[in-house]
């Protein structure tokens, strides 16, 4: 590699760090906490606790469970129901004032799935705080597009140094942390030596984290497009008088779907189906399966079979990164990893800033030494 394209990745791998350093040093201390917040809202009452029932096998039917959740909020509709999928002994109801109000205006509320009886709210308690500043440091739409431009920036700053390593360690064993010299320089062998240790985790945390900043825009495309594809031969059909028995989509979207089970069902009128149609979202029983849903497309009155469709490559590619990201694949020890790498990165990112403050006060120094002086008047 020639002295000017090592300075070229140099400039490149020093300012698309500095640019994106304080929302980096943002999302990894907020992503910490999110890897066990599952746990953290359990452990501080804000997560909903499944009842033991002295007859498990007798579980109410979901109609049951949206006749409850209708009669506990009067003058509300109902949008969804979800299954939880860590532990399907719960069910979760989210309503509104109208079947397309806005997600903020929902109420959403935890029920037995044995008894119909409610468990509690969801999605309240300080972790909510602290996923939004993940997510879009409560900007909405362009928060989430800014901090995916921060994103790319990370990936373009692992490329460059990634580059670089060789150049800058090729006289030095792997390793090698140079105690002995400077401070400045064994800040700068551990930056490099924990940044090319952690490098795939943070490839993948990295991409990820910019694919999931683009699930508005995604999921906005499949409704104009696979959706309204879908639905097209029914267009111009009215929205159902009465609605047909919940229990009933749900038997004929398992005939539609076989080998599934149910995630969620959108109703008529909401923004993941028609307005004369159910949706009911099935996803398979393994740890990646469970992750990629199919959309069956049900009569909102009769309760037949409209449509089925296999989700696009880039929905199943968002997710799946969604909780790749956390972490959230195989339990507490791949969250421990997390956590470590999390801070490992925290440290890659401070070291870097560090090192630029360090250089920049050298430069600095130099200017202004006797000796420097004495040569630009010379």
């Amino acid at each position: 590699m020639t002295a000017s394209s090592i300075r070229l990745w140099s400039i490149v791998h020093r300012w698309t760090s500095l640019a994106a350093t304080l929302f980096l040093l943002l999302l990894c201390l907020t992503g910490l906490p999110l890897i066990f917040h599952h746990e953290i809202d359990e452990a501080l009452g804000y997560a909903p606790r499944p009842e033991r029932p002295a007859r498990p096998s007798q579980r109410a039917t979901i109609d049951d469970i949206a006749r409850a959740a209708l009669a506990d909020h009067p003058g509300s509709v109902l949008q969804y129901v979800a299954w939880d999928r860590d532990d399907r002994k719960i069910v979760t109801a989210y309503l509104n004032h109208a079947v397309n109000g806005r997600p903020d205006d929902a109420v959403v509320e935890a029920y037995s799935a044995f008894a119909a009886r409610p468990l509690g709210a969801v999605g309240t308690g300080p972790m909510l705080i602290v996923l939004k500043l993940h997510t879009d440091m409560f900007a909405g739409l362009a928060g989430k597009l800014f901090l995916g431009a921060m994103g790319l920036l990370f990936l373009a700053a692992i490329v460059s140094g990634i580059v670089l390593y060789w150049p800058f360690t090729r006289r030095l064993d792997f390793g090698t942390i140079r105690s002995g010299a400077s401070r400045r320089i064994s800040w700068l062998d551990w930056h490099n030596l924990i940044g090319i240790v952690t490098v795939a985790w943070a490839v993948v945390v990295g991409s990820t984290g910019v694919i999931n900043t683009w699930a508005e825009p995604m999921l906005d495309h499949w409704r104009t497009d696979t959706l309204a594809g879908m639905a097209a031969p029914y267009a111009g059909r009215p929205a159902p008088r009465q609605l047909a028995s919940l229990d009933l989509v749900l038997s004929r979207a398992a005939e539609a779907a076989p080998a599934m089970e149910p995630d969620f069902i959108a109703f008529p009128g909401t923004p993941f189906t028609s307005s004369h149609h159910y949706a009911v979202f099935m996803h398979g029983d393994t740890p990646l399966m469970s992750r990629l849903l199919k959309p069956v497309l049900l009569d909102g009155e009769t309760g037949d079979v409209a449509s089925t469709a296999e989700l696009p490559i880039y929905l199943k590619a968002l997710f799946i990164s969604q909780p790749l990201h956390f972490g959230d694949y195989a339990g507490t020890p791949l969250k421990i990893i997390w956590v470590l790498l999390d801070l490992a990165t925290i440290v890659v990112i401070a070291s870097g800033f560090y090192l630029w403050i360090a250089r920049e006060l050298r430069k600095h120094n130099r200017r202004h030494s006797p000796a420097y002086a004495a040569g630009a008047s010379g």
